[in-house]
């Protein structure tokens, strides 16, 4: 028989947990269940097992709003991380509501039946699922494969090849010479990791800069405020001076892009060695923020380079040999293992197939409300989450919202919502103001975002806690209704 529940989650990452949570706290009458394709909850937390996997945004904001994080230490580790989730989806019995090992392959929406029917994949059966409303928190990337750019000679190599995302746990890199391809946020946090670890040299080798910005991973502001006030007040104040400065420094990137690249470019330069070309190993062709800010904490990245344990190399690649790279400036690296940190693909909704009375939806005709609702698809949401903040803060308010969306159609009598396309009255943009490499390859595939609210997607905490948290839940962008069965003669 073909189950029914009110919710369905997909997902058992950060933005399932947090759906979970807030439905259990605002709409505890709704049944859900949360599906997830994996052996395990955690999304990204359990799926990247490299060597230094650790949050690159601080845990105050990264951990949830109902759930303190109450260590001092503001970048987690990944294993850290993980224990935190686990510890919450038990706190709060919403481990009772996960399936593990189930892949949603389809969701088709019935206006006749006015539910989804979700096909999903289950120790090698299908079955089939429906619900009133379906929550998607997969969040936007490929989990079976990342990015690998075709390389010349690639398989010519007769070392070891490894993709980030599929590190093996066996693998031997104890003073090997290693070559991570790529400057982004992985390779930021992986080259300390190895240098640190028993590898035997390690060459960042980067087609161009990525700006790089320290921290320290014991905030000392977190350690008074710890041992000055009460731990739950400590908390609140914590977490708000994270989000105030995350939002200041990204104003102040964006708005003086310039004094922000001289303030990156400074510190980078006094952390590494006297006469070390800043210039041409940090600084990026474009501004800071047009990509997301790498961080080292403590500036480990520039210690272990100024140390000799690693160094940058920037040009680009000819060809893959047997032996390692070679570049098209004529120099070779020598390597035993190359690291390919070459991005992700992007994804949405798990690579599950989206159809309304059984036809398809071609994502890139949709439009996103408030960028949590897509138009065509009646009674979906989704969750992405900040690209200029922590991702958990983009995902609580959605799930707030959610909840209040599902109580506000209860108490007037509605079962059935879905946004309205605003045709030629609003002009499109790209669903993400935001232009790495695995944003811009898809871009063709995404939905589409609006010049305006509230089609407009905007990286702003504090204009999302007056739209979403305290704006009106009967937008006229929204269409209530409800379900008139089919009359049969």
């Amino acid at each position: 028989m073909t189950e029914f529940v009110d919710v369905v989650i997909v997902g058992a990452g950060i933005s399932g947990i947090s759906a979970a949570w807030h439905l259990q706290d605002r709409c505890p009458d709704k049944s859900y269940v949360m599906l997830e394709r994996r052996e395990n909850l955690g999304g990204t937390w359990d799926l990247f097992k490299y060597p230094g996997i650790r949050s690159d945004s601080d845990m105050f904001t990264l951990g949830f709003r109902f759930k303190p994080w109450t260590s001092e230490k503001a970048i987690a580790d990944g294993p850290s991380i993980m224990a935190y989730l686990k510890e919450t989806v038990t706190e709060y019995g919403i481990d009772k509501h996960i399936r593990f090992n189930h892949n949603v392959l389809s969701a088709d929406w019935s206006d006749d039946e006015n539910k989804w029917t979700l096909r999903v994949a289950r120790d090698r059966q299908e079955v089939e699922i429906k619900c009133s409303f379906l929550f998607a928190c997969s969040g936007y990337y490929n989990y079976d494969e990342g990015y690998l750019p075709k390389f010349e000679g690639y398989d010519d190599f007769e070392g070891a090849l490894v993709h980030p995302q599929h590190w093996p746990e066996d693998l031997d890199y104890q003073g090997k010479k290693i070559v991570v391809i790529g400057s982004g946020a992985t390779a930021v946090t992986l080259i300390p990791a190895l240098a640190d670890s028993g590898a035997g040299h390690v060459t960042m080798l980067q087609r161009s800069p990525t700006y790089i910005g320290t921290l320290p991973d014991v905030d000392p502001f977190t350690v008074r405020m710890n041992k000055t006030l009460p731990a739950k007040a400590a908390y609140v104040v914590n977490r708000w001076k994270s989000i105030l400065f995350q939002w200041v420094q990204y104003r102040l990137s964006r708005r003086f892009p310039n004094f922000m690249r001289k303030t990156l470019m400074t510190m980078a330069q006094r952390r590494l060695p006297e006469g070390y070309d800043v210039e041409k190993h940090f600084g990026p062709r474009y501004n800071p923020w047009d990509e997301r800010l790498c961080l080292a904490p403590n500036g480990d990245l520039f210690k272990t380079i100024r140390d000799g344990k690693a160094d940058v190399v920037t040009d680009t690649i000819e060809r893959f040999t047997k032996t390692g790279i070679k570049l098209t400036s004529g120099q070779e690296l020598e390597a035993d293992i190359i690291v390919t940190a070459t991005g992700l693909n992007l994804q949405l909704f798990g690579g599950a197939t989206i159809s309304r009375n059984g036809e398809p939806i071609e994502l890139n005709n949709t439009m996103a409300y408030k960028g949590m609702m897509l138009t065509h698809m009646p009674n979906l949401a989704f969750t992405i989450g900040y690209t200029n903040a922590s991702w958990t803060l983009k995902a609580d308010l959605v799930s707030e919202f959610v909840c209040r969306l599902l109580n506000y159609m209860d108490a007037k009598g509605y079962d059935t919502v879905e946004p309205q396309h605003p045709g030629n009255s609003v002009d499109e943009r790209p669903l993400m103001d935001f232009t790495p490499g695995y944003v811009l390859r898809a871009l063709d595939y995404l939905p589409k975002a609006g010049h305006v609210t509230p089609w407009r997607l905007k990286q702003n905490y504090f204009l999302d806690l007056r739209l979403i948290r305290h704006g009106k839940v009967d937008d006229a962008a929204l269409k209530f209704s409800r379900h008139r069965a089919p009359v049969t003669v």
